[in-house]
């Protein structure tokens, strides 16, 4: 009897219009009631999750953020992981050799840009915390002060752009950080602590869950090490075939209720 499911959000969970159907609402309250552990895990900031978790999961469910970075529960942080300050002063320099790349710093509740252009907008669109515009310096000076450092880097550019910092992000920082697209044109940077896996392995550690009675559901290659450290992975259908290759069961796509049909298939 699988204990735990954990869904993904964007390009999972939520449709292209960014709702959830109420297919999948209704799936996952009835697996509530019967005492399944539901979470959220996903790439967006913590309050670009917690307006749509409350309409789908019961305010006592964690939810991790920031790709495992980030984990709320029960209104306090139960665990986060940063990239350390000399990290985050290398990235930002390698960025400065491309050009038409943005960058954007997630820490707790907070996130910062250097300059606002479109691909931030876009961004800003899905998250109702205003992103501080500031030169890097302030923000580094910010971080020192509050002795931390960005939970999340994310980097979004054209996919031969993010191609290229990738390759170069990953010659220099290989060991040292988790890097890896959760889109085509997005790069996520995060410390070795952080990743979806990680944090599925802390919070069953947390309800004393084996791992073989979890379910894990994504469709991106931030998905790839969850799905496949749960005892079940599964792959939406708009997933990549290198996402789909690692899973136990696929599914079908975002649009088309996927993560109800998974559910529907591994529960009736």
């Amino acid at each position: 009897m699988y204990k735990a499911v954990f869904i993904d959000m964007d390009g999972t969970l939520l449709k292209s219009d960014h709702s959830v159907s109420e297919v999948t609402k209704h799936a996952i309250h009835k697996l509530q009631q019967k005492g399944i552990l539901v979470v959220l895990i996903s790439a967006r900031p913590l309050h670009g999750i917690l307006p749509i978790s409350k309409k789908v999961v019961t305010d006592d469910m964690p939810v991790v953020s920031l790709n495992g970075g980030y984990i709320f529960h029960n209104n306090e942080i139960i665990y986060q992981a940063a990239v350390s300050i000399p990290d985050t002063i290398a990235v930002h320099q390698e960025l400065k050799g491309f050009t038409g790349l943005s960058a954007m710093y997630y820490s707790q509740m907070e996130w910062f840009a250097e300059v606002e252009n479109d691909r931030i907008k876009k961004e800003q669109k899905i998250t109702s915390v205003k992103i501080k515009i500031q030169p890097f310096h302030e923000t580094l000076h910010h971080w020192e002060a509050q002795k931390t450092g960005p939970n999340k880097i994310l980097i979004a550019g054209e996919k031969h752009l993010i191609l290229g910092i990738e390759q170069k992000l990953n010659e220099l920082h290989k060991g040292k950080l988790n890097i890896f697209k959760s889109q085509a044109s997005y790069l996520e940077l995060m410390s070795l602590e952080a990743s979806k896996a990680n944090a599925i392995e802390f919070l069953i550690s947390k309800y004393g869950i084996d791992k073989r009675e979890t379910i894990a559901i994504g469709d991106n290659y931030n998905d790839k090490g969850m799905i496949e450290f749960a005892g079940v992975g599964v792959a939406m259908g708009n997933a990549p075939e290198e996402i789909k290759s690692v899973a136990n069961y696929v599914t079908d796509t975002n649009n088309n209720d996927g993560v109800a049909k998974a559910l529907h298939h591994h529960f009736s």
